[in-house]
């Protein structure tokens, strides 16, 4: 509900207004509490399924993957609201570690280990670089991503990481944590059913500032429940300093062309994702549609702040869509709220305790949370989709997309015939999916009957 205390409808509309900073500040750090855990989730999947992720002995670089994720966040998050020329969208818009590189990072990092990070790393600076040149052109293209469009891909980002999500709770992705006696034990499920038990109950049946964080809450519920059942160690947590800066290349710099053609054509993904809260932003906060200036400089903003964290050992970054729900929500369109929670996560990810803290979260208790937040963004989807008229002409389209994308991901020696390249990039499930619903929808006419 609208807390109209902040101030005047009219300065609740306004991106350019600050509240007081009392209140400000407890806004900011809810935006902060909404996306936190799926900011560091995906560091922690590239990890465990590389081979380098809880209990290995590399898991220092996955403590530092998690401060990056945090500490580059704020700074993406910084150069939306703040802006840099005609970089930000100067909206409240929360940057965070992308989901929708996933479908193409897993298969390329699948039992890699520290040896992938420098192509990973590769991928994402030329990707980020290749993410900026969209913004060129993405007032031009805004025709061709109707929700029909933007609502397929969202939903098969949620579908292809699903898998990912029961793998987590069962006790880990990858080969590495597969071949633990554990993987699969009645221990690791209970675990994990607490989080999504204490999630659901607490986002029905609270109110207000705690429901937003209600997969925060759930995990903490879940690391409690395993730290009486002895599964949480702390070995390494007093071993992580107070204070440390990030360290350009710290990860490495290699051009591996699957990992660049992969992110730059899944950037094409993100800049649709992109456009998407951009929309949601203005609509929900402001009534209103997005300018393409706004939308061009959204756009700008996730491609330098991608390519930044790519050189300090960061991934992709992108706009956060369960912060777009909060703006609506809360009805707060100021971006100074969120530059407040974007100083958070800047000096969150400075300090590698907190990194160190993260990781000692068992991946059957993180399981239970991604089920829930993958799922929430295969619903994102259907609920864009929603907006759809459904004629003979648009469900083929879907039927089609959704087919061939979600196929070649469940089987991916269809494709044996492609080079390694070509066959991670078809086999991710969203790309074909992406680049079929979008040339159907520009070629075939309007009414098929």
């Amino acid at each position: 509900m609208t807390d109209t205390s902040i101030g005047t409808p009219e300065q609740m509309r306004d991106p350019n207004y600050t509240p007081p900073l009392a209140k400000a500040i407890p806004l900011g750090i809810q935006h902060v509490l909404a996306m936190f855990v799926s900011n560091v989730t995906p560091a922690i999947i590239i990890a465990s399924v590389a081979g380098f992720g809880f209990g290995s002995s590399d898991v220092g670089t996955l403590i530092y993957m998690i401060q990056m994720s945090m500490l580059f966040a704020g700074v993406a998050t910084l150069i939306q609201t703040v802006g840099l020329g005609p970089v930000g969208a100067r909206l409240p818009i929360v940057q965070g570690t992308s989901f929708a590189f996933l479908p193409v990072m897993i298969p390329a990092m699948l039992g890699a280990g520290t040896a992938g990070l420098p192509g990973l790393m590769g991928g994402v600076i030329v990707g980020g670089c290749f993410h900026f040149c969209i913004g060129l052109f993405i007032k031009r293209i805004r025709f061709a991503l109707p929700p029909l469009v933007t609502g397929l891909i969202v939903l098969m980002i949620g579908l292809a990481l699903i898998k990912v999500g029961i793998e987590y709770a069962a006790g880990g992705a990858g080969d590495f944590n597969r071949s633990k006696p554990t993987w699969g034990g009645i221990q690791n499920w209970f675990q994990a059913l607490v989080v999504v038990a204490v999630t659901l109950g607490i986002k029905f049946y609270v109110k207000g500032f705690l429901s937003v964080a209600a997969v925060l809450i759930g995990l903490v519920a879940g690391y409690l429940v395993a730290l009486v059942m002895g599964d949480v160690s702390f070995a390494g947590l007093g071993n992580a300093g107070w204070f440390a800066l990030p360290m350009p290349f710290a990860l490495g710099f290699e051009i591996n062309w699957a990992i660049v053609i992969g992110m730059c054509l899944m950037s094409f993904v993100s800049a649709i994702e992109t456009v998407g809260d951009v929309s949601g932003i203005t609509k929900g906060g402001a009534g209103r549609e997005a300018t393409d200036e706004e939308v061009q400089g959204a756009t700008f903003a996730d491609g330098l702040g991608t390519a930044i964290a790519g050189i300090f050992g960061g991934l992709p970054n992108t706009s956060f869509s369960q912060n777009v729900g909060l703006v609506a929500i809360t009805g707060v369109m100021s971006r100074h709220v969120v530059t407040c929670g974007a100083i958070v996560l800047v000096i969150a990810g400075l300090i590698p305790k907190v990194g160190a803290l993260v990781n000692t979260v068992p991946i059957q208790v993180l399981g239970g949370g991604v089920i829930v937040m993958f799922g929430m963004v295969a619903a994102a989807g259907i609920n864009m989709l929603s907006e759809v008229n459904w004629n003979r002409r648009n469900m083929v389209i879907f039927a089609t997309s959704l087919s061939l994308g979600l196929g070649l991901q469940q089987v991916p020696d269809a494709m044996a015939f492609l080079g390694n390249t070509m066959k991670i990039l078809m086999t991710s499930g969203l790309l074909p999916a992406a680049v079929i619903a979008i040339v159907l929808n520009l070629v075939l006419p309007e009414n098929i009957d």
